[in-house]
């Protein structure tokens, strides 16, 4: 039999019907759901499935992080076991890869971090997280060296070049400069309907999937009954400043504002995202 260790998804408020439909769910690995109570009663539960240990020991989840295809199947799971219960009840998403030796453990620390989890619980309520993203397009470049004027065509090659170099700065200036109108302009849409705001890095390598250059990469907490106002104003936000491109993704579950308790370090040893 292979042994197995506690993958942890959520941690959930619990409802009506919860129960049945994580033992519905299927979760990494192809391991059915089920829920882990703590002994302080039944409103808080853990999402959790058994999940292969040898693919979560230190030396073995190293390599597969590296492997985008098995992040790439972890993720998409984890993902939908946690929008799942998300559709039923307030959840507080766990990170990626967050591993416990088994049940007992993982319910020790829902016991530990009971009250930071209630309190974060109850913040998170009725709120639900959009993704919002701002690209700048590749400019158009400025004429070669040798067109355009007899002015220019009479420069050195040297000068030529330093001259080419000076204009396509001075678009990449003005292309940075309408992305930052669009960035305030959803920074006012953030203040008029959002409840937080979280700041992730850029996107850039593998990560950076959509054309342009990603300049902004940040999720807005929105209470349910705004929602639909912050992502129509968002979503125009770059409406008549050309080169800039918004992108808006959601409604998801709370990702950027669980804020998981210290305590997810004592989770198994090379569980990290």
């Amino acid at each position: 039999m292979t042994e197995c260790v506690t993958y942890a998804y959520a941690v959930a408020r619990n409802t009506a019907g919860l129960e049945e439909a994580a033992a519905a769910l299927t979760g990494v690995a192809d391991t059915p759901v089920h829920l882990v109570r703590g002994t302080r009663g039944d409103e808080l539960v853990l999402a959790v499935s058994g999940v292969p240990a040898h693919d979560f020991q230190e030396d073995a989840l190293k390599t597969h992080l590296e492997d985008l295809a098995w992040l790439e199947a972890v993720a998409r799971a984890h993902h939908g076991v946690i929008e799942a219960l998300a559709a039923l009840t307030t959840v507080l998403p766990l990170r990626l890869a967050t591993v416990y030796l088994d049940d007992d453990r993982a319910r020790s620390i829902l016991e530990a971090e009971w009250p930071a989890f209630a309190d974060r619980l109850s913040r998170l309520a009725a709120h639900i997280e959009w993704g919002v993203k701002i690209y700048v397009e590749a400019a158009a470049r400025p004429a070669a060296p040798g067109t355009g004027s007899a002015a220019a065509n009479d420069l050195s090659p040297g000068r030529a070049y330093l001259r080419t170099r000076k204009a396509q700065q001075s678009v990449r200036d003005d292309v940075y400069r309408a992305a930052q109108r669009a960035a305030e302009r959803v920074e006012a849409a953030g203040r008029r309907h959002a409840a937080d705001r979280a700041r992730h890095r850029v996107q850039q390598g593998e990560l950076a999937t959509a054309p342009g250059e990603n300049v902004v990469n940040d999720a807005y907490l929105v209470p349910l009954d705004l929602a639909e106002a912050f992502r129509t104003e968002v979503s125009s936000a770059a409406d008549g400043i050309p080169g800039v491109r918004i992108e808006v993704t959601g409604p998801w579950a709370p990702y950027s504002f669980a804020m998981p308790p210290d305590a997810s370090a004592d989770a198994a040893e090379g569980a990290r995202p």
